[in-house]
């Protein structure tokens, strides 16, 4: 936003810090007057004929801005929460299941969704029900810090189930 000299209109219509509009002045006038008052002249809309041009505290203005800003990424991020994928096997053997079970639990523990699918290969493909039976093991063990948002769901030769966390951040 142009500010004070960076203004190039001949003529703007100013509005005081609290909201009155002043009128259409010439820009040295309104430059005047901010300083007078202890304000920046702040060119709000530039393409208004007259353009707009607002009495404040610039630096607090910009200040206010960047923490509205940094406040709605905030939201914005908590609203979006991170889906983490972990690919298991209709074959998977006991430690490493439980090497994903721990790596499961400690994004669940942030808060986080977990998508867990197993891809099926090969002659794996004709044994669905021994993919849903790894998926259903998997949701049981973690039945105390986990809901099951999407049961297993067979899509070509991919089995997937969503997992959301209990504990809310």
């Amino acid at each position: 936003m142009p500010i004070n000299d960076q203004i190039n209109a001949k003529e703007v219509l100013v509005i005081g810090p609290n909201g009155e509009q002043l009128g259409v002045r010439t820009k040295e006038d309104a430059l005047i007057l901010a300083t007078a008052a202890g304000f920046d002249l702040v060119a709000v809309n530039i393409n208004a004929n007259p353009p707009v041009c607002k009495l404040l505290d610039y630096n607090k203005f910009r200040y206010e801005r960047i923490k509205k800003a940094k406040e709605a990424y905030k939201k914005q991020r908590e609203k979006n929460l991170e889906i983490k994928e972990f690919r298991l096997s209709p074959n998977i053997d006991k430690h490493d299941f439980d090497t994903k079970l721990r790596n499961v639990a400690k994004y669940l523990e942030k808060g986080n969704k977990i998508k867990t699918f197993i891809r099926f290969k090969g002659r794996e493909a004709l044994h669905h029900e021994l993919g849903k039976e790894v998926l259903l093991r998997f949701a049981n063990a973690l039945k105390d810090i986990a809901d099951i948002e999407q049961e297993p769901k067979l899509d070509g030769r991919t089995m997937t189930m969503i997992l959301t966390s209990k504990i809310k951040k």
